[in-house]
């Protein structure tokens, strides 16, 4: 069963905030109309990790196909523990975090499991789509992996499949480019797939559009704007709802100024425009890479008596 998008009445943003002492943990957000953002829990987490590295980066939020529960998988990472970006991409952890919730307000411990390949130097920013025709979740990551006759690393797109996101099929190349690619974040609309992803290379977002969910079955999309902003990452798109529109938010890292909303009203299209200042709020904290769902009237309700008006000390 999916939640007809009428019903949904708001939006959680699950994000981190930064590099600084407990930025690289789990922060929530709630907006109403998708562009104006309140920090929950008074702005601190309300999700932490103590396993791996003890900090997770790119929480990303997925509803179960029966609408009975929601996981959020994050990338088991923490620069602020001094280690640096080099060891980040070679030596980083293979495992993603995952929590499990009924609610969104109570939250399971979190657990670990490996999905790296086995030389992978890192899996970073974990995404998840329900596969209707397979029933099944499709999860993918970047990992940087060498090749035999590569002189160095390369970021790739991986994945496997899961029911229950505890159990993973063997990981399998997803995408592979010229490039160094990460981030890669999926939408359904009308029987297709629209994947977007960073060029790593060229620190901007690609498109693309598939028939499937199949690696082979994309095929690129002209997204002239898109790619012209330049130093933007940890691209997350979700339909505004009961309207034909969406927005795309994207993590300008290279100026250090959190997100920025980006609208289309056909996704063919390829074509985004950028939001003047004045038209959209992102709240006190910085929003860092994360994801986005729409919520309905009661889990919003809920959302904002458990963490609205105070809070309480995330877990």
């Amino acid at each position: 069963m999916t939640v007809p998008n009428s019903v949904y009445a708001g939006y959680l943003l699950a994000h981190f905030i930064g590099e600084q002492p407990d930025g690289e943990q789990v922060y929530f957000a709630y907006s109403e109309d998708g562009l104006h953002w309140k920090d929950l829990n008074e702005g601190l987490p309300v999700l932490r990790s103590e396993l791996g590295e003890q900090g997770v980066r790119d929480p990303f939020l997925v509803r179960s196909p029966k609408a009975d529960k929601f996981y959020l998988i994050a990338t088991d990472l923490r620069i602020a523990s001094g280690k640096g970006w080099s060891a980040a991409v070679n030596e980083g952890s293979r495992d993603i975090i995952i929590w499990e919730s009924a609610d969104l307000v109570e939250w399971s411990s979190p657990w670990g499991v490996t999905v790296g390949v086995p030389d992978a130097g890192c899996v970073w920013a974990p995404e998840a789509i329900y596969d209707e025709a397979a029933e099944e979740f499709l999860v993918f990551w970047a990992s940087a992996t060498q090749g035999p006759h590569e002189e160095e690393r390369k970021q790739r797109i991986y994945s496997a499949r899961t029911r229950d996101f505890r159990s993973l099929t063997e990981p399998e190349k997803y995408i592979e480019r010229d490039n160094h690619i990460i981030d890669t974040t999926i939408i359904a609309h009308n029987g297709a797939y629209y994947r977007y992803s960073k060029d790593e290379t060229t620190k901007n977002i690609r498109a693309e559009k598939g028939a499937s969910l199949a690696s082979d079955a994309f095929v690129p999309l002209h997204a002239p704007g898109l790619e012209a902003l330049l130093g933007v990452e940890g691209p997350q798109i979700y339909k505004m709802n009961n309207r034909e529109e969406w927005c795309m938010i994207v993590d300008r890292f290279a100026e250090g100024k959190g997100y920025l909303p980006l609208l289309t009203t056909d996704l063919d299209s390829g074509e985004f425009r950028v939001l003047p200042d004045e038209t959209f709020d992102l709240g006190t904290t910085k929003k860092r890479h994360g994801g986005v769902i729409p919520i309905t009237a009661a889990e919003c309700s809920r959302l904002l008596a458990a963490f609205g008006d105070g809070g309480r000390t995330g877990s």
